[in-house]
């Protein structure tokens, strides 16, 4: 009997960022289609091509995992174990592109998807306490769990109509991206630089006060209020810090690391897309479709360097000689 060979690559849950920065693509498309009336097949398209990715992740990610003997070590481990949270995240945005057209099975692909976000949040969040995980092993990626996971449960909650769940999916997130903030901004400002592939994870510092943004404004109904203005003033600051990191980033070999940018941008595009509507700015249209010009054009530079890479074989990591062992936990 001819045994398998084994994958030579290690496929890391970051893998599940590509879906989701499509799917971010998608929804600055769906912002456009209800401030301007922009046409909704780009968002449809990119809605079924996120769904696609997804899915593909999903089974080759597992079947590398379960191949490898991961299977327990993956969600503890300090550096990747944030990433799985995205596995989940995806299928609550997916579930939204869906309500439109298929209200009662939208509903149900976001409410699991929400349930499994939640659970695994508050699993990596205990066990962060419990672990002896240093300081310099945190990066930005550990807003994924909970501060992504919630901001965009309460955005997708409040576009659902379902009020109550947006405020408390609201509150879990914003808690969350304040107290775990301070401790990723800690941990950049004193403890030695991110390893190479885990530079691009500073792009994610720009979603928390734009994810915050679009659910605020799906929350209160589209209106410019002092909390939107407030989440828009921290929100440019670390747009302005992005541009100061770019230096850093061209250092960076390309690998699935850069997808990091994909999300964490689309998601900044769309709070401008919001912020042209609710101050209806002269050129609103031209403007709109500018942003989603750049967006589209940047996620599909990105797309054509993966596939590029993946066509080289230098774009997924190769199993290292000596994995290193999973945290330790204390009291156990």
């Amino acid at each position: 009997m001819t045994r398998t060979r084994p994958s030579p690559y290690r496929l890391a849950p970051n893998l599940f960022g590509i879906g989701f920065g499509i799917a971010g693509l998608a929804q600055a498309w769906s912002a456009a289609a209800d401030t301007i009336d922009a046409p909704a097949w780009p968002s449809y398209v990119l809605w079924i091509l996120a769904a696609v990715v997804w899915l593909v992740t999903v089974v080759t990610y597992l079947r590398n995992v379960v191949a490898q003997g991961r299977l327990r070590s993956e969600v503890p481990d300090p550096t990747t174990g944030p990433f799985t949270a995205l596995a989940v995240i995806v299928p609550m945005l997916l579930g939204i592109g869906l309500a439109p057209h298929a209200r009662t099975a939208g509903e149900i692909v976001y409410a699991v998807g929400l349930v499994l976000t939640v659970l695994l949040g508050a699993w990596l969040t205990s066990l962060w306490i419990r672990s002896d995980t240093q300081l310099a092993q945190w990066h930005p990626g550990y807003f994924l769990p909970t501060v992504a996971g919630g901001l965009i449960a309460a955005a997708c909650s409040a576009v659902l109509g379902w009020t109550t769940l947006s405020h408390l999916m609201l509150g879990y997130g914003l808690i969350c991206w304040f107290v775990l903030g301070s401790i990723l901004l800690l941990r950049l400002f004193t403890q030695p630089a991110l390893p190479p592939p885990l530079l691009p994870t500073m792009a994610i510092e720009v979603a928390p006060p734009v994810v915050a943004g679009n659910a605020w404004f799906a929350v209160n109904g589209g209106r410019l209020d002092l909390v939107a203005e407030l989440l828009a003033g921290y929100a440019v600051l670390m747009i302005l810090v992005q541009i100061g990191l770019a230096s850093t980033y061209r250092r960076v070999p390309f690998g699935p690391g850069h997808w990091a940018f994909a999300f964490s941008y689309a998601a900044a595009f769309t709070d401008g897309i919001h912020w042209l509507a609710v101050e209806h700015v002269h050129g609103q249209k031209a403007l709109t479709y500018l942003v989603l010009a750049i967006a589209t054009s940047a996620l599909a530079a990105l797309a054509a360097r993966t596939v590029l890479g993946l066509v080289r074989r230098d774009f997924l990591p190769r199993v290292p000689a000596d994995p290193a062992p999973a945290p330790s936990v204390r009291g156990t």
